[in-house]
């Protein structure tokens, strides 16, 4: 009989005013009633208005740090988010090729929402070589999607499902692009390796939404770690940050784009099992 919650771990860089990184993978975890562990990146100076100082670790550190927790601790998932420099894609990726970060979440964090680069070019190629063949699930929004690919964003149906598939084929088992704007509409598009699909939601009007891309990928790490097959992870993972956008739409903190709300449990029931897919698993 399991005595514990879920064990999930973030790799990734911590955010001073809360919003992202693994301050907002943490609460997400917590959301899910998931145990949240981390090896933190980078350190940085940041608030509502934008990124105004990084310090990295080194990458030998990140590595021992995530090495502790999945030595001692029953790891399910594993989310990476901001790696910042190609040293630490690099190490995080060996992990991955050992088999050490089971149903690994790759969210490719390139430039923040401010858009303050929070990766160098040599670590988006070593992302795109190394670390997404290793995973599970890739979640870039249209702009990471483009860079990845050395594309401009998709700005139709087809582009962003073209994308989708193409970044598939450099090896992660499946792959959501997120974000592009349809009218009223937000879409993204899931390809896995039985179907490509399309996730429509309405969009919601407002200035809190720094975090999105961090809450939605450590959301579907979450689902997964709570054992849901991949789709039924992306399905739970775009209503929790719905919500989270909706919570959060009337708030007034701070003077820039400030966070969405994580204070919200997510919709466990039925959306983390509602799929005909079987799980997908890598590193699993």
């Amino acid at each position: 009989m399991t005595t514990h919650p879920p064990v999930a771990l973030t790799i990734a860089g911590s955010d001073s005013g809360g919003g992202a990184g693994i301050q907002a993978d943490l609460a997400t975890f917590a959301a899910y009633g998931v145990h949240g562990t981390s090896a933190v990146t980078a350190v940085t100076v940041q608030d509502t208005t934008g990124v105004h100082r990084v310090h990295a670790l080194p990458a030998d550190l990140v590595a021992a740090q995530a090495e502790a927790v999945l030595a001692d601790l029953p790891v399910s998932a594993v989310k990476t988010g901001m790696l910042g420099d190609a040293d630490v894609v690099r190490v995080v990726s060996m992990l991955a090729a050992r088999g050490l970060l089971p149903r690994l979440v790759v969210d490719p964090v390139l430039v923040s929402t401010s858009g303050h680069a929070l990766a160098t070019a040599e670590a988006a190629s070593a992302m795109a070589s190394q670390l997404l063949p290793q995973a599970l699930l890739a979640t870039p929004n249209t702009d990471e999607a483009a860079a990845l690919l050395g594309a401009r964003p998709a700005e139709s149906a087809d582009e962003q499902r073209e994308q989708a598939e193409a970044l598939r084929r450099l090896g992660p088992t499946a792959v959501v692009v997120t974000g592009r704007r349809d009218g009223l509409d937000r879409v993204d598009v899931l390809a896995t390796p039985e179907r490509t699909i399309e996730l429509r939601a309405p969009s919601i009007t407002t200035t809190n939404d720094h975090g999105t891309g961090c809450t939605f990928a450590s959301a579907a790490a979450a689902a997964l770690a709570r054992g849901a097959p991949v789709e039924a992870a992306v399905r739970s993972a775009g209503e929790f940050v719905r919500l989270a956008l909706l919570r959060s739409s009337e708030w007034r903190l701070g003077r820039g784009r400030g966070p969405v709300s994580h204070l919200h449990h997510p919709p466990l029931d039925p959306l983390l099992h509602a799929s005909s897919d079987q799980p997908l698993r890598r590193n699993a």
